[in-house]
């Protein structure tokens, strides 16, 4: 009997003490920044607007107290 969706776990990436403060949008869009996109481009890649976007980059930014995007890929 091949597994149902509900055993296959929805975390499918390493998280650690600090990321597990966001929320799991944040999560994703934490993880498009380090891969350096654009508020633009993440907003794309996620079907939101572009101010939310730039919204969930502020708040991220804020709960890791870091200062600029750039230091979430070398975090």
């Amino acid at each position: 009997e091949p597994p149902t969706l509900d055993a296959v776990p929805d975390q499918q990436q390493p998280h650690d003490e600090r990321t597990q403060k966001l929320t799991s949008r944040e999560q994703e869009v934490a993880l498009l920044l380090g891969r350096g996109l654009t508020n633009r481009q993440i907003a794309k890649e996620l079907s939101i607007s572009e101010h939310t976007a730039a919204n969930h980059v502020g708040k991220i930014l804020k709960q890791l107290k870091l200062r600029s995007r750039a230091q979430i890929s070398s975090s």
